[in-house]
């Protein structure tokens, strides 16, 4: 299919449809090659059509958050990468109970979150403060900060799910036992963040607040931003934390690979931050390969030193 005659044989707006997308910008890395589609729809009727049209036509459907945990390959993605950003609506609910809900689009920044809730006076999202990405992402991946994951807060998801018979909407009602450390019931994908078969789209989620003093809420959530400036976390471009702690190891993954002599240890463009052994950065130069073999590199080295193969929390995505 000539994909410039996509808007007018999807109907979709035309200003919601991008060809040849740079994603590199997309992601914190700053690493990744072009997207064929970049679809930005701005309602769930025209995420839905979208999304009918897509797979009607055998075009493979990718769904991208803040980019903040993504390593994009140099060859780009092929098919239509969708993205959230305009799902950026923020609700209070419950206002004059003791337990106040408040509603976020998947596309609303957590740190903008975060902010909004200690404006109003609600904690909850304290820990969070400084957290890049956003809240479908942060859902997805069960983000965890200072010993707190989303899902300690999670009351609800609304979804958009991809089923034989069609593609429709529905609510998921948060099940403790759907949950782990940095896993969530929606990481069913296996190409990164290709959409499987029966895959969901996170569309918007409600949290559960309390009622606290407000500057005692403003005060935690910016020490807690004060905290990932001080470990360094935005001083290069990265993903943050490359690899998931493991409790087998007994040390965070960090310090392993700090005492497997990897700190400041470079392929390419790619290096282990000589201040932070668990953030892998781009130099500036480096490229999606570069920082691959880079990851592998320190996962066979830990493995070989320590006899524990670390995870890693990035998600690679793209064509190989």
């Amino acid at each position: 299919m000539d994909l410039k005659q996509i808007p007018k044989k999807s109907g979709l707006p035309e200003n919601s449809l991008q060809f040849n997308y740079p994603l590199k910008e997309l992601t914190s890395f700053k690493i990744g090659g072009n997207a064929d589609i970049f679809f930005t729809p701005r309602t769930e009727e025209e995420l839905q059509n979208g999304a009918v049209f897509f797979r009607l036509n055998g075009i493979p459907i990718s769904v991208i958050g803040g980019g903040k945990n993504l390593l994009i390959s140099d060859k780009g993605i092929r098919g239509a990468v969708i993205s959230l950003q305009h799902f950026s609506e923020i609700k209070i609910k419950n206002e004059n109970k003791t337990e106040i809900l408040i509603e976020a689009g998947a596309g609303v920044l957590i740190d903008e979150l975060a902010d909004r809730a200690g404006e109003n006076s609600l904690s909850g999202f304290e820990d969070f403060g400084g957290l890049p990405g956003t809240v479908g992402g942060a859902i997805f991946m069960n983000a965890r900060c200072y010993e707190k994951s989303i899902s300690d807060i999670l009351v609800s998801a609304r979804t958009m799910v991809f089923n034989p018979s069609g593609i429709e909407f529905e609510t998921y009602l948060f099940c403790a036992d759907d949950w782990d450390y940095k896993k969530s019931p929606f990481q069913i994908h296996t190409e990164g963040i290709k959409i499987p078969e029966n895959g969901k789209i996170i569309v918007s989620a409600v949290f559960k607040m309390k009622r606290a003093d407000k500057t005692e809420i403003k005060a935690q959530t910016e020490l807690r931003r004060k905290d990932r400036i001080q470990k360094g976390q935005f001083r290069a471009p990265s993903a943050g934390s490359t690899f998931k702690n493991s409790r087998k190891i007994g040390s965070p993954s960090g310090k392993v690979i700090e005492e497997a002599g990897l700190k400041g240890f470079s392929i390419g463009g790619a290096q282990v931050a000589p201040w932070h052994g668990n953030f892998v950065i781009n130099k500036g130069n480096a490229s999606s390969a570069d920082t691959l073999k880079l990851i592998e590199y320190i996962q066979k080295t830990v493995l070989e030193k320590t006899g524990f193969l670390l995870e890693p929390e990035v998600i690679f995505a793209g064509e190989k």
